[in-house]
């Protein structure tokens, strides 16, 4: 069998984040790195956004920004300057183009298109089978959703962030491409909490998403009925849609981290690096990714890296929230804009605020809703 120093499973925006930073890096210029994917990624099969401030990494490969979003709900709708941050959107062709492109350059790199099957930490090895063969690895990071345990686990609810989206193209001039619709709950809840998600790319170009956060995943017709009539409520009748895409992001406090051991790691969304409370993945994904490849420089046990923040508890109060008043969901996240900063809200979904930041917002909350949440939470 062959080995590596390091192997890494899936080359999803983690896994390729992890090889990119390491290999921007003297400390594993002599490293052997393997990496395992079932598919070769070369096509736009998501768009990843995120906000900042000022300059970032991928900004040569940013789509577009904005610096302003716009919110709406029933009791409360605002177009907000959301400085010092611009939101910013990369579409994943791009991103995959830019990774595998630097790659290339690297003699101490592998790729190999199968299928990851297992891994087994021996102690002092790790074996990884794919459905062609078996490899060894010193060290594995894996993105690949292996076990399905934090969906028949009961300690955690666990939503699903699931949406379709439709790339449209107008003849004539319809968008304000300098505001990006973060939420709009002005659709129809029907007992869930529902919004549309809107980002216009030119004045003739634009990304809608109809998104949910809820147990259950609607037809593909119900998805797509729901985007017509938004259109159609916005004056928008005559448009070509040029891409479509679809995605379906657990929303859980379920702790990945658990399946780690001295040798094996789980990343991205396989290991809980998706925001529980919002589904943001990757702005998320860079940030463990500088911490972990600093972590790996030091340590050898990669069973302690992933601790609890405050942050992680924040999470599954709102979690428990939704998972028993789903239909409550819109008035909460109205709640939220309405009596807060949105770069305030933005720095604490970034998980960069003070404890004292943090009383601020909850305060605005409704508090005895959370203080039965946190009691049946402690009594579990």
């Amino acid at each position: 069998m062959q080995k590596y120093d390091y192997i890494i499973t899936g080359t999803g925006a983690s896994g390729l984040m992890l090889v990119y930073q390491m290999l921007t890096d003297s400390f594993f210029d002599q490293k052997q790195i393997l990496l395992i994917d079932k598919d070769i990624k070369n096509q736009n099969d998501r768009t990843w956004c995120f906000w900042e401030e000022e300059k970032g990494i991928w900004d040569h490969i940013v789509s577009k920004n904005w610096n302003r979003i716009f919110f709406g709900s029933q009791d409360f709708s605002d177009t907000i300057d959301i400085s010092p941050y611009r939101y910013k959107l990369i579409r994943s062709k791009d991103f995959y183009d830019f990774i595998f492109a630097f790659l290339q350059e690297k003699s101490n790199v592998t790729l190999a298109q199968e299928k990851v099957i297992g891994l087994v930490d021996e102690g002092g090895i790790v074996e990884v089978e794919t459905d062609q063969k078996k490899y060894l690895g010193d060290k594995v990071f894996n993105s690949v959703l292996l076990s399905s345990s934090y969906e028949t686990q009961q300690k955690y609810p666990l939503l699903n962030q699931h949406f379709i989206g439709w790339f449209i193209k107008t003849e004539t001039p319809v968008f304000d491409r300098e505001t990006a619709t973060f939420m709009d709950f002005t659709v129809d809840q029907n007992d869930n909490t529902r919004f549309m998600y809107f980002l216009p790319i030119s004045e003739t170009e634009a990304l809608f998403e109809y998104t949910l956060f809820s147990k259950d995943l609607l037809s593909k017709s119900a998805y797509e009925t729901e985007i017509k009539a938004y259109l159609e409520s916005k004056g928008i009748k005559e448009y070509q849609i040029t891409e479509k895409e679809k995605g379906c992001i657990p929303m859980t406090c379920y702790e990945f981290r658990k399946q780690n051991s001295t040798n094996i790691i789980h990343i991205g969304t396989a290991g809980g690096w998706t925001k529980p409370s919002t589904g943001f993945t990757f702005h998320n994904s860079e940030k463990r990714v500088r911490k972990l490849v600093a972590f790996l420089k030091k340590n050898n046990d990669l069973s302690r890296f992933e601790k609890r923040t405050k942050f992680w508890y924040y999470d599954l109060l709102l979690l428990d929230f939704l998972s028993k008043e789903n239909q409550n969901g819109a008035a909460l996240f109205s709640r939220l804009f309405r009596r807060n900063k949105t770069s305030k809200i933005l720095k604490f979904l970034d998980e960069e605020t003070s404890f004292l930041e943090d009383i601020k917002i909850m305060s605005t909350m409704p508090i005895v809703k959370f203080l039965k949440i946190i009691w049946n939470r402690l009594l579990k």
